[in-house]
């Protein structure tokens, strides 16, 4: 019963979250380093404070790094600084809630940029990320493996089975800046899930963490890239949004130009280049805020 359960849970009709803005775009950015992925959320995150924009979900990978949310106990990495740069991870202390959390290649990273006033009814913390967990166990679903959110432990866990314990295969971690969030979820897709023993993931050490790869039959695995088009597709229907993909800033801003950038020297970019951050957006003002995890 309880699988039946979560069966229907999956495949019900999507929640009704209308908002001003009735697109939702989306920013493939592929593999990028995480200080620039940080540097443009907080653009991001102006641009939307300022209502620039509307409602934006980034998806894209890092190489390996730890970061450390505000909650984190530093004890939590379990490695040792000279094996960490040996091994080429960097570390980041951030502003996001919760304890210590890996990122590395395999790794679907999303980082929604939503204000949370835009919909209706308005989505209070405890919503949202009820939200984001929604998204991941649909996708999961999408595949044939049945994912539970677990009271009191935020993130996405397998379900148990006989003498096997829930695994962790997402986790998230917030942060709320009057109404937009910004950071959000880690999808273990293909990761090696050996770099999770540098640290005690999320702080929690008597479970263990999954990837899809781990628990789809090897026939059925989807590449990288459908788990992606996946994931974006079920914040639609979650959302009641259309998900609409941009490759730009200045797409997102309607067509203007950064006023750093000249036309004469606007080139195609690589696939893996960051968006351009506009000059006047570099220095952001310290903001009240609040941290989920």
């Amino acid at each position: 019963m309880r699988e039946r359960e979560l069966v229907l849970r999956s495949c019900a009709p999507p929640h009704s979250h209308s908002t001003e803005f009735m697109l939702l775009s989306l920013l493939h950015l592929g593999r990028i380093d995480y200080s620039t992925a940080l540097r443009l959320q907080k653009t991001l995150v102006e641009l939307r404070h300022q209502q620039r924009i509307g409602n934006v979900l980034l998806l894209l990978e890092h190489p390996p790094v730890l970061t450390l949310g505000r909650n984190s106990d530093r004890s939590h990495i379990l490695a040792g600084d000279d094996l960490l740069a040996g091994r080429g991870v960097e570390v980041h202390e951030i502003n996001r809630g919760g304890d210590v959390t890996y990122h590395g290649p395999g790794q679907l990273v999303g980082y929604p940029i939503f204000d949370l006033r835009s919909f209706s009814p308005r989505l209070g913390a405890v919503d949202y990320v009820r939200l984001l967990e929604e998204v991941l166990i649909r996708s999961c679903a999408e595949y044939g493996v049945l994912a539970q959110s677990i009271k009191g432990r935020t993130g996405v866990w397998t379900i148990p089975g006989g003498s096997l314990r829930e695994k962790k295969i997402a986790a998230i971690g917030v942060h709320i800046s009057r109404g937009i969030t910004s950071h959000g979820f880690a999808f273990n897709v293909t990761t090696d899930l050996r770099d999770f023993d540098l640290i005690v993931p999320c702080g929690i050490a008597d479970r263990q963490v999954t990837s899809l790869e781990c628990e789809v039959e090897p026939a059925s695995m989807p590449t990288f890239d459908q788990v992606s088009n996946s994931v974006a597709k079920q914040f639609g229907h979650v959302l009641g949004q259309q998900v609409l993909g941009v490759s730009s800033l200045q797409d997102l801003l309607g067509g203007q130009p950064d006023e750093d950038q000249s036309p004469s020297s606007s080139q195609p970019m690589p696939e893996d280049t960051p968006l351009r951050i506009p000059r006047e957006l570099k220095q952001l003002r310290r903001e009240e805020e609040s941290l989920w995890a």
